[in-house]
């Protein structure tokens, strides 16, 4: 009764790391206790990403918060992949409840992610907030596609959440090092704003195009006779 008119949409994930990452995830979820479960999983990407947001927020008076982010993220993607991969591996699916509380926490997650770096200093708050309504729009998209074509995207253009995890410990990295400020055409930027700003427009871009290429699709199979 329960599971009356759904349908489980197929998983698209090409990334650049999908192959191994598919490979250290399943042995990660042979190995994992028995009383370790999806749930704990979950649990843990959401409160990483609250620690990633504070860590950003901590970083604003000690460069040791930069450090903590980056051991955030990487617990954050031992939750967060490792959650589904776990629940197939045991054969304990529950499609609906693991595709809405997932992104549930995937929203919520960004959100303390993003609204942490805005006020860390390294990134300018208007920047931080077209970041947080870019991804939004986008995840609005990937969402309707997987309700009426029946594919869930996990990646776009060959990058998918664990490739933004790397880009932004690297980034990190790259604000210990030489600092958060950066020289463009004789003027100065905060490096994150300029990462920002490029995150922002390739956003856009892929929502424009997988908007055409969905909306194309979906005429085509739903054309109305003449």
């Amino acid at each position: 009764m329960a599971e009356k008119g759904f349908r489980d949409a197929q998983r698209a994930q090409m990334s650049m790391l999908a192959p191994l990452e598919k490979r250290v995830l399943l042995w990660l979820a042979a190995r994992l206790p028995a009383r370790v479960n999806p749930d704990h999983l979950t649990s843990l990407g959401l409160i990483s990403l609250l620690g990633a947001g504070l860590s950003y927020w901590y970083a604003r008076e000690n460069t040791l918060g930069l450090w903590l982010v980056i051991l955030f993220l990487i617990l954050n993607w031992f939750g967060d992949s490792l959650d589904g991969t776990l629940a197939r591996y045991r054969q304990k699916l529950r499609p609906r409840y693991g595709f809405y509380v997932d992104h549930v926490v995937d929203m919520f997650g960004t959100f303390f992610l993003l609204g942490g770096l805005g006020l860390s200093g390294y990134m300018s708050l208007p920047v931080a907030v077209g970041l947080i309504v870019a991804y939004f729009m986008l995840s609005i998209e990937v969402y309707l596609a997987t309700h009426t074509i029946g594919t869930f995207h996990l990646s776009f253009w060959k990058f998918s959440p664990t490739e933004l995890r790397i880009l932004l410990a690297i980034g990190n990295l790259a604000l210990l090092v030489r600092g958060g400020w950066v020289r463009l055409g004789g003027e100065r930027y905060l490096l994150f704003d300029v990462g920002g700003v490029i995150g922002i427009a390739g956003m856009v871009v892929m929502l424009l195009t997988t908007v055409a290429r969905h909306t194309a699709q979906l005429y085509r199979e739903e054309r109305i006779p003449e």
